[in-house]
């Protein structure tokens, strides 16, 4: 039954896309640990700076960082980037030609180290694993319970607030590294097949994000490859029976396939592409390593590539100076024309 209901869920919608996605690759920055105006301000103020390297697209993510007002119980802190400092952002960023797309890191990543975000701790029963795992010790990080419908009637309201502020015409949802499905100490899906249990994390929030809001939906690719097959390991890729979710899920979601380490090959990307994807290859600190993954992108010349993502994980001081954004933003070039091959069914 559930297997059917994922499928009935997955069916295909129009996609949504936007005139930046059409004119220019995406030259996009991800930027964590700005979660208040001030911040903002800041960043403002290197935005001369950041299309001087090409910058086009700034992810912000904002998680529990906001003055939320359906949910005042869930700012991470006193100071919160507010609906004013936001809306004031986005209208500079556009100035500049930058299009902002706010995250809400969902489903995993609900703690870090010995510390859990505001949703599992004012809302405990949300958590997939209640009560087990004291001060996380034993766990990479919490994840809400994904078959909790109540999880959602909040989320969908914190998502609202931030789309709006933003003006957002794209949300990135996370949804990496996701570990506990089906753990001892998660009783709502003990027993239950990975697979389903995540695509139907997925096209919850799809059904919200892209079917209600008619937004452009991005999450992190990891999950929804088979490691098995793919030598990625167990973060790159999903030893825990997740990647099947791959035919489960609607294929106008844009996946940031996500690769730290130098390779001489991303199977990913053509993995993603053959099955109807759009990809954002997404690289991290290593050099060489996000200039192989731009090189092997562009190489497929696959209109599908839609550019390239440099994440830092870090709150960077001068957004411009970092090292593979100077390296290689220059490399991304204009997307690829020709029709991608069609979605062929097979594994």
């Amino acid at each position: 039954m559930l297997l059917m209901l994922v499928f009935l869920t997955a069916l295909p919608a129009a996609a949504v896309e936007k005139p930046a996605e059409r004119d220019a690759p995406w030259v996009a920055l991800h930027l964590l640990g700005h979660q208040n105006d001030a911040d903002l301000e800041t960043i403002e103020r290197q935005l001369p700076d950041l299309t001087a390297r090409g910058v086009n697209v700034l992810v912000l993510e904002v998680d529990y960082g906001f003055e939320f007002r359906s949910h005042p119980e869930l700012r991470i802190a006193e100071k919160v980037i507010t609906h004013a400092g936001a809306r004031r952002f986005v209208t500079a960023c556009r100035k500049r030609g930058i299009r902002v797309i706010p995250q809400f890191q969902s489903f995993g990543h609900q703690s870090w180290a010995k510390e859990t975000w505001p949703l599992l701790t004012k809302y405990p029963a949300f958590d997939l694993t209640p009560g087990a795992f004291p001060q996380n010790e034993g766990i990479y990080c919490r994840e809400w319970d994904p078959l909790n419908p109540r999880v959602y009637e909040v989320v969908y309201a914190l998502i609202d607030e931030i789309v709006d502020a933003f003006d957002a015409d794209a949300l990135h949802v996370g949804m990496d590294e996701v570990f506990l499905i089906g753990h001892d100490a998660a009783p709502s899906t003990k027993g239950k097949d990975p697979a389903e249990v995540f695509a139907r994390a997925v096209n919850d929030m799809y059904a919200h994000v892209v079917r209600k809001r008619r937004l452009q939906m991005i999450m992190w690719g990891d999950r929804l490859i088979d490691a098995e097959r793919y030598d990625y390991g167990e973060w790159e890729a999903s030893k825990n029976n997740t990647w099947p979710a791959i035919y489960l899920i609607p294929k106008d979601i844009i996946i940031a396939d996500w690769h730290y380490e130098p390779r001489d090959s991303y199977p990913s990307l053509p993995l993603f592409l053959d099955k109807g994807f759009r990809v954002l290859p997404t690289s991290y600190k290593d050099v060489e390593a996000s200039r192989k993954l731009i090189e092997y992108g562009q190489g497929l010349n696959r209109p599908g590539i839609l550019g390239h993502l440099f994440t830092s994980w870090t709150k960077l001081e001068k957004l411009a100076e970092w090292p593979p954004l100077v390296a290689n933003a220059g490399f991304v070039k204009p997307r690829a024309t020709a029709a991608a091959p069609a979605e062929s069914g097979s594994r």
